[in-house]
């Protein structure tokens, strides 16, 4: 496939920024498991490069150079901004941020003109080694300093979501996570049959995880704590590591001998912690509290509920299959009302 094409039947991610930005170091962490560190040596993108995962839904993540001028006449801006769900833009938060708002005031101005569902996305990266205020700070700043470029170019009612993050802890596979649920039609069905899941299993939390990324493509109703979330992906690592250690290669959600990847753990403070993998690469990550209830009676419980709940998993993807082939990425535009609220320092603010 060309490089300044996207293929339209994949929700697609655009994601924009200056040069030396993290683009690049984003998604060799979230999307290849590369150590932070080790994006140390990264080269500067030179030419668009395309991504395809599949978990939910088939997703493509576009990285475009920074120094490419999206607006000259032999590049097709306007069938590549027609043809993505989301554009996230990655701003340096330890750099001089101003000519990278004034960028993507432009870019804001144009790709609404040509896909006004758009989802647009603002990640303020590299605050780590930042205090709190100082990160609070620099995101009144940029959300005050990019509602006023947008002002001058005469542009109203746009939503921005704008979310605080590092590849050196799990801020940036939140901002992911919050972006990707917005791509999925079924997210609604998906948060209904986990808080049916927490309600019947007397669950604390549940998500879930795609194995590969550790982002959460869905959870219940319940606020998210970033700790939490973290344990929970962080799980899903240690389960792997074992599986590989003592059963040999990890089966993959097309393998062909019904065994699936099931863990479970008591944590120091009593919780235990229950993983089990579902389909497409997906795994089911939940907490239980310790009550009066034998344990083993809990997960008995629990694995029942967790294979009703596959079942229905599966009927949502082979439903969304059929869908699929009739849709157009337009039908994006009505997800985003389903996400829950933003915590941990993200944002959303209409201009």
């Amino acid at each position: 496939m060309d490089n300044n094409t996207v293929d339209a039947s994949k929700a697609t991610i655009l994601l924009m920024g200056l040069r030396r930005g993290g683009k690049s170091s984003i998604c060799k962490v979230v999307f290849h498991n590369m150590q932070p560190l080790d994006t140390l040596y990264l080269e500067s993108t030179t030419s668009p490069t395309q991504e395809h995962f599949s978990t939910l839904i088939d997703l493509a993540v576009m990285e475009l150079p920074g120094q490419l001028n999206y607006f000259e006449p032999n590049y097709e801006s306007e069938q590549l901004f027609k043809s993505v769900g989301a554009l996230v833009y990655v701003i340096d938060s330890q750099d001089e941020y101003l000519n990278a708002l004034t960028n993507l005031a432009m870019i804001i101005e144009y790709a609404k003109n040509v896909n006004p569902y758009l989802n647009i996305e603002v990640l303020i990266h590299k605050v780590d080694g930042l205090t709190e205020d100082f990160k609070m700070d620099i995101q009144r700043d940029i959300m005050q300093r990019i509602g006023d470029e947008l002002l001058d170019l005469g542009i109203e009612g746009i939503q921005l979501s704008f979310y605080l993050t590092s590849i050196f802890d799990h801020s940036i596979y939140e901002a992911f996570s919050r972006i990707v649920q917005k791509l999925i039609p079924e997210l609604p069905f998906l948060e209904n049959m986990l808080d049916n899941l927490v309600q019947h299993s007397k669950l604390e939390k549940c998500f879930l995880l795609d194995i590969n990324s550790k982002i959460y493509v869905s959870t219940d109703s319940s606020p998210v704590d970033i700790q939490t979330y973290e344990v929970c992906a962080e799980f899903v690592d240690v389960t792997i590591d074992l599986q590989d250690l003592y059963k040999g290669k990890l089966q993959n959600s097309n393998n062909k001998d019904g065994t699936d990847m099931k863990s479970v753990s008591v944590l120091n403070n009593g919780v235990v912690i229950y993983l089990k993998q579902m389909i497409r690469g997906l795994a089911l990550v939940t907490l239980m509290r310790p009550d009066d209830t034998d344990i083993e009676a809990r997960l008995t419980v629990m694995d029942y509920n967790v294979d009703i709940f596959k079942r229905g998993l599966e009927k949502i993807w082979e439903k969304s299959k059929l869908i699929s082939n009739s849709q157009d990425n337009d039908d994006n535009k009505d997800n985003c009302e389903h996400v829950a609220p933003m915590t941990n320092g993200n944002a959303s603010a209409t201009y």
